[in-house]
């Protein structure tokens, strides 16, 4: 008998151990008032996020300054007229490189046409603006993340869509065309998998008023440092995928041709955005599981942390010195993702977490 308590014993210190360990693995740096959507940091060291439309944020694109959010590009801009250009309307996906701040407008808010805007912080002026016109961008279409490739000036952006019409967007910066490609392809169309966090099924209320559970296509999307790979993959999926940029970014090949380029890469959890170091491992969020995930160069997945303050981990981005960012948004608790009943309160947390090498800021 005492040979058994003694074996519980142990079992549950090395559990407590466990959990300490992953749990100092992330340090909470902010605690927000309203629900971020993603974040970029410069390679100057300022942090710029976008403000989740779930939440219906004032400001859809703010800085982290002096522990405050201020409007970003600045306040006037931002209270713009709904007409000006750079008027922006709901913007998640973000990303900065070469004192760009690029970001990704799905304009789904009031219904405008989505685009693409990059922002000069050097010359503090507009950089460019793409719009996104229903050829490249459907009716359904959530543009949501993205990827920026300055060895080919080319943007790489995920659209999941309706689900079976899931797709990549290719941008190319120099021409400002932008083309869909991999459209309703394996490695962009979600699996039948319901995302249950804490016993609670993530849900959504049609227009009928029917409770359905969401299967959500591609979402997550980075390239390597060496500006080869392009990894991407459904969120609600148990893959994840990679193609060549050099492929995703050939205007020549066929949609044929195209999709045979394609390979699976490794396992993944049910998650939102990924990061990648210069050791290739890639960094995401389990969000089932409140947790943060890794997966190695061997292509081997594992827990780096786990916690209930890491609930709904998403938008992983390294800054300077190694510094690896992110941000708990809750989003399973809001409204459109509960079923039509906001159960999320403040604070929302912008994180930094200990990763396993250094990355390149922005990305």
């Amino acid at each position: 008998m005492n040979t058994l308590v003694k074996f519980i014993g142990v079992l549950i210190l090395f559990a407590f151990e466990v959990s300490a360990d992953t749990a100092a693995n992330f340090d909470i740096i902010a605690n927000l008032d309203s629900g971020p959507g993603n974040v970029t940091v410069m390679d100057n060291g300022r942090i710029i996020m976008s403000m989740h439309q779930f939440y219906q944020p004032k400001y859809t694109v703010v800085e982290y300054k002096d522990e405050m959010l201020v409007p970003f590009p600045n306040k006037e801009l931002a209270d713009a007229d709904s007409k000006s250009e750079l008027k922006l309307d709901s913007v998640l996906g973000i990303r900065s490189a070469n004192g760009i701040v690029w970001m990704l407008d799905n304009g789904m808010r009031s219904g405008v046409t989505p685009k693409l805007v990059g922002w000069d912080t050097k010359a503090d002026k507009l950089h460019q603006v793409i719009l996104l016109p229903p050829s490249v961008a459907p009716k359904d279409a959530f543009v949501n993340d993205l990827a920026v490739d300055n060895r080919r000036n080319h943007i790489f952006i995920s659209d999941p869509a309706g689900g079976t019409n899931a797709a990549l967007i290719v941008v190319n910066l120099a021409t400002g065309n932008a083309r869909r490609v991999l459209e309703g392809h394996v490695s962009v169309i979600p699996e039948l998998l319901d995302l249950v966090i804490d016993t609670v099924p993530v849900q959504v209320k049609d227009k009928s008023g029917k409770l359905l559970r969401p299967h959500i296509g591609v979402n997550p999307i980075t390239e390597d440092l060496n500006n080869e790979w392009v990894y991407s993959g459904p969120m609600h999926g148990h893959s994840l995928y990679r193609i060549k940029a050099d492929d995703l970014a050939d205007e020549k090949l066929d949609a044929k041709a195209l999709a045979s380029r394609v390979e699976r890469y490794s396992d993944k959890s049910i998650s939102d955005g990924i990061t990648i170091d210069k050791d290739n491992n890639i960094y995401l969020g389990e969000l089932a599981e409140n947790a943060i995930g890794v997966i190695s160069a061997d292509r081997k997945y594992r827990q780096l942390a786990q916690s209930p303050d890491l609930s709904w981990v998403d938008s992983f981005c390294f800054g300077t010195a190694g510094q690896l960012y992110a941000v708990v948004n809750r989003l399973h608790q809001s409204a459109t993702l509960n079923g039509g009943v906001l159960k999320a309160k403040p604070p929302f947390y912008l994180i930094r977490v200990k990763a396993l090498a250094a990355g390149l800021a922005g990305r």
